[in-house]
């Protein structure tokens, strides 16, 4: 039998969980593991930049997602695709961001029309 010290080491190793069923440990189940303990490239080059709010990797998708494509003309069905979207309508959450910036873009367009 497999001491709860020896799984607990493991578990951190390799990143997997242990369950209990009836008061004994049951097989793995392997969970995805957030590495947070190693440093984070995007915290370096919010450094680099001068940019002191957090980072992360959904900050980054979404700014991907959003700025860079969106705002581009690159069509949403690719997006979804890069993104590892299973449903379009994920995907379509980013496109109401680009939507609420509309309204402003216009009113910039007509200020620059009727001038």
């Amino acid at each position: 039998m497999i001491s709860k010290v020896m799984l607990t080491m493991e578990s951190r190793i390799h990143g997997d969980m242990y369950v209990r069923f009836g008061g004994g440990l049951a097989e793995t189940y392997h969970r995805k593991v957030a590495k947070r303990c190693w440093p984070s490239p995007l915290k370096e080059i919010a450094d680099i930049c001068g940019i002191t709010k957090p980072l992360t990797f959904h900050i980054a998708r979404h700014t991907f997602a959003t700025t860079v494509t969106l705002t581009n003309g690159v069509p949403i069905e690719t997006i979804s695709r890069m993104l590892g979207h299973k449903k379009l309508s994920t995907t379509q959450i980013y496109s109401k961001v680009v939507d609420s910036k509309l309204g402003g873009d216009m009113a910039r367009l007509r200020e620059k029309l009727e001038a």
